[in-house]
Order: C-alpha cells, then sequence, then structure tokens
C-alpha cells in the first residue's frame, strides 16, 4: 500500500530529475563558470541577509542546489555565455575558443590539457621529433600538391573537386580490414607516426568517444573517433608502400597529412557510407559551426573543420 511518504518522495525525485541538467553537470560542468556563479550566489545571499539572516542562508543553499543540479544559477547563462563573451573573457575563464582541428597528430581536440597528462600511466619517455625530420619535410606543406604528385588524389570524374583514386583507395581500404578485424594497440599508433621511442612508454587511452595517445609531455596523437583512428594508421602504412620517403617524415608532418587524407574518404572504415556537412560543435562556454566528415551509420566523426577557418 501506498504512503503519502512514498508520494512525496516520489515528487522530490521527480522535481529533482526535472531541474537536473546533466549537459552542465558532471564531466560537462565549467569549472570556472561554477565558481562565477558560485560568487554570484554569496553576493546574493549577502544582500537578502542585510534583511534576514536566515533568508540569506536560506537564499545561499537554494543557489548552491541549482549550481549542483543545472551547473549554472542565472537561467540563460550557457546561451548567453556561448553568444556574447568574446574570446578574451573565455580565455580568461580558461576556456580558449580553440580551432576544431588542430593541426599535427591526428587532430581534433585542441591543446593538450592537465587532464590529458594526468591521465597518462607510469613513466613515459619524450621522443625527440628533430631525429625524424627529412629534409623535405616542407614538400607536404601544400597538401593538395603532394596527394596529387603521389596519385594519392585526382580530379573528381562527376564534380569539381578532388577524389580518391582508385588504385590508392584499393591499397588503403586493404590495411583497413585486417586492421579492423585485429584491433589497434598503442604499438599499432606509435609506428604509424614514426616516433622514435618504446611504444611502451605511451598509452593509447579512450576519452568518450575520442582517441589520444598519450606520453608524459601530453596528447601526442588525437582523434575524434575510433573510424578516424582507424583510417590513421591504415593510411600510414599504405603510405609506407605507395610512396618512396613517408618512413623519412616527422611524426608532425605525418599528423598532417593523414589529418588532411581523413576528410576523402566517401566509405566509412568501420562501414557505411560518409556525408559532409554544416554542424555545431558546443562545449559548456562556446559554440562554433563546423565542416564535418561524419560515418552515416555510426555517427563516427572523421574529420572536422571550422567554418570561420574554411571562409578565411
Amino acid at each position: 500500500m501506498r504512503t503519502d511518504t512514498d508520494s512525496s518522495n516520489e515528487m522530490q525525485i521527480d522535481v529533482v530529475d526535472e531541474l537536473r541538467r546533466p549537459e552542465y553537470t558532471g564531466e560537462n560542468r565549467c569549472e570556472p563558470c561554477t565558481v562565477l556563479n558560485l560568487a554570484i550566489a554569496a553576493i546574493l545571499g549577502s544582500i537578502v541577509a542585510r534583511k534576514s539572516r536566515l533568508g540569506g542562508l536560506l537564499a545561499v543553499g537554494v543557489s548552491i542546489a541549482l549550481i549542483y543540479l543545472r551547473g549554472y544559477l542565472v537561467p540563460g547563462t550557457p546561451t548567453l555565455t556561448k553568444r556574447y563573451l568574446p574570446p578574451a573573457v573565455l580565455r580568461w575563464f580558461g576556456k580558449d575558443p580553440e580551432p576544431a582541428v588542430a593541426s599535427g597528430l591526428g587532430g581534433v581536440d585542441g591543446p593538450t590539457t592537465d587532464a590529458d597528462r594526468d591521465s597518462t600511466a607510469g613513466d613515459v619517455a619524450t621522443f625527440d621529433e628533430d631525429d625524424a625530420v627529412a629534409p623535405d619535410d616542407d614538400a607536404v606543406a601544400d597538401l593538395e600538391a603532394f596527394f596529387l604528385a603521389n596519385d594519392v588524389l585526382e580530379p573528381c570524374e562527376d564534380r569539381d573537386d578532388l577524389c580518391l583514386t582508385d588504385e590508392f583507395e584499393a591499397v588503403w581500404f586493404g590495411e583497413i580490414d585486417p586492421l579492423a578485424e585485429s584491433g589497434i594497440d598503442v604499438e599499432a599508433a606509435v609506428d604509424a607516426f614514426g616516433f622514435d621511442a618504446d611504444p611502451e612508454r605511451f598509452e593509447l587511452g579512450e576519452h568518450g568517444e575520442a582517441y589520444r595517445l598519450l606520453s608524459e609531455t601530453g596528447a601526442a596523437g588525437r582523434w575524434p573517433s575510433h573510424a578516424a583512428l582507424l583510417a590513421d594508421v591504415a593510411a600510414s602504412r599504405a603510405l609506407a608502400s605507395w610512396t618512396d620517403d613517408w618512413d623519412a617524415y616527422a611524426p608532425e608532418t605525418k599528423g598532417e597529412v593523414l589529418n588532411g587524407l581523413r576528410m576523402f574518404l566517401e566509405t566509412c572504415p568501420s562501414g557505411g557510407d560518409v556525408r559532409m556537412g554544416e554542424e555545431v560543435v558546443e562545449s559548456c562556454c562556446s559554440s562554433h559551426e563546423v565542416i564535418a566528415v561524419t560515418c552515416e551509420d555510426t555517427g563516427e566523426r572523421l574529420f572536422e573543420q571550422r567554418l570561420a577557418d574554411v571562409d578565411a
């Protein structure tokens, strides 16, 4: 038999669930924004306390509960923050409006964070990229010219664009298929970029949908999905047999080549078609439009570029 106490408890749970905003709490919580909202709560409580000390304590308590459940106190804070705060203010809060695609290895996540470093297991050796730099690294500064010169890309037959050559696509997917079956370990990722260091001194970690190759200096490689990681490792192996000097390039150069090559995929490494379109990427404190290449069947992100960077 249900009691009044049971009904009261259920009502309280419903109210809490209604107030809760998981998109702004937990792992998604913006800590600097939380500090700011707590400061607002303290100011509000002090104002109310001038007339009633009990009222001030109650106001602070309710405010803290709202910030805990919702991630903010003032209604509309996330939207206003994303829309109106200038980049200088976002940087002050530790929310630098970073580009959607970082140049270099693997490419998506922006600058290395403290969380990247903290998640690295054990002592990890640094690597000296100078040891891997080839005299002609500048030759791939123009990725389009590099791909055309090596018969990786060619003008599309049905549109004014560039497409993978049938021959290279066959070699690429010839490397993707066995990797998809066997899986990718840290040694395969390290070898793909030619790091001159023991693979045991790296860690390949999964962070939500993204993957990161970590060393003691932070993230050595970043990918938005397993499909992107699979594409890069397989492409590196394909280019090693396709070009004469792939192994001579620096890890950073290889990362830029592989990151750029990924956007020309028309079939997802994990199966199904690929679509390209404009999407909005949001964090707790900012939002921006990107050109995104995504696997239709799985929703895995292969590549993204901030729209402002494309227009520029």
